[in-house]
């Protein structure tokens, strides 16, 4: 039997990866994270197969090409990011439960690949100014960047009744208890 999948999307800065990172702390839960593929160069301190599998650009798109992703999307020109479907077959061979951190376009594809299988969950920012301090706090985005996260983000946040249910992040340990709580109801079912 194939076990289930958590999907958590959200905003940039609202959260998401952090809410993902302590679930997985946890251990009870049975989960194990989903490795995203993507074509832009690897950084200085990342690994191959631990923080994305690193593609070229004529690989990722011969693999679109094979249907090889659940789920990709060319986010700038050459610039894609993507679930293979053999990175939750690895995960299920574990016996484990797949959890995403992908943004809201890969979310929704993901549920709609696996509807039944799949819990869709959407990290709300407590608002957008908090968003905005939050993303200047990381000291990574230039100001045009900021405002293109921004704006992106307003958008994103009209995706939100979505997905199947929504976590609000403004005290973590809260959003991560409320996370979790809802991720069990899933699993008992």
């Amino acid at each position: 039997m194939n076990g289930k999948l958590i999907i958590f999307s959200a905003p940039s800065g609202a959260g998401k990866t952090t809410l993902v990172k302590n679930l997985l702390a946890m251990g009870n839960l049975n989960l194990e994270f989903s490795i995203s593929a993507c074509s832009r160069a690897k950084r200085a301190n990342e690994i191959n197969g631990k923080d994305y599998y690193f593609l070229s650009v004529e690989d990722f798109k011969r693999k679109i090409m094979n249907d090889e992703f659940i789920e990709w999307e060319e986010v700038y020109e050459d610039n894609f990011y993507g679930t293979l479907r053999s990175e939750i077959d690895r995960i299920w061979k574990n016996g484990k439960h797949v959890v995403f951190d992908v943004d809201v376009v890969g979310g929704l594809n993901i549920k709609k690949n696996y509807p039944k299988d799949a819990l869709s969950i959407f990290v709300v920012p407590p608002s957008i100014e908090i968003l905005r301090v939050r993303l200047i706090g990381r000291s990574t985005e230039s100001e045009e960047d900021l405002k293109k996260r921004l704006n992106k983000a307003k958008s994103e946040l009209a995706y939100a009744d979505q997905f199947d249910a929504q976590v609000v992040n403004e005290d973590k340990e809260v959003a991560c208890n409320d996370a979790r709580n809802v991720i069990l109801n899933f699993l008992k079912r």
